[in-house]
């Protein structure tokens, strides 16, 4: 089988196998609601405030992680906590912009879609439906703090056009 095609329609990344596999359907409703969701959800990434609500969860907890296989009961709280903040402010965020938001179904849909998205906004997103991403995250800052690897975000600031 070849390399799979990638392009973009609106701001969701997708990825098409071959002939091999089955078609993705892209179109109807659900899809533009997760088009839509996605780009307001881009625009919450880039809120300083949201920015700020990220950074003092990481400062928080980060001595919490170990790199190792096993993990403590404490993950799974923090984990818990950092899920109902973040996705607190995301969905309040998205009930004010789109009519008929539902959370489930948004998290039901990036689930289904997760082999398939691709990006830092669905990094972040994965962040609170995915243990092992959180996880990671955690791992990675822990890492910038304790001087192991150079915080190449030190000196970009992201900003909306």
């Amino acid at each position: 089988m070849t390399s799979p095609q990638r392009y973009s329609k609106g701001l969701e990344s997708l990825c098409i196998e071959d002939a091999d596999a089955d078609p993705i359907d892209i179109s109807g409703k659900d899809c533009n609601m997760f088009d839509e969701a996605i780009g307001h959800i881009e625009d919450v990434l880039m809120d300083p405030q949201f920015q700020d609500l990220q950074k003092n969860f990481l400062e928080k907890y980060w001595n919490e992680f170990d790199d190792s296989e096993e993990n403590k009961l404490v993950y799974m709280e923090i984990f818990k906590e950092y899920t109902d903040v973040v996705e607190k402010y995301i969905e309040n965020h998205l009930l004010e912009s789109m009519k008929d938001f539902n959370m489930e179904s948004f998290i039901s849909l990036l689930q289904e879609r997760k082999d398939e998205l691709e990006g830092e906004v669905f990094e972040i997103l994965f962040t609170f439906t995915d243990f092992l991403v959180f996880k990671e995250m955690f791992l990675d800052y822990k890492a910038v703090k304790e001087g192991r690897v150079e915080d190449l975000g030190l000196n970009i600031h992201v900003t909306s056009v």
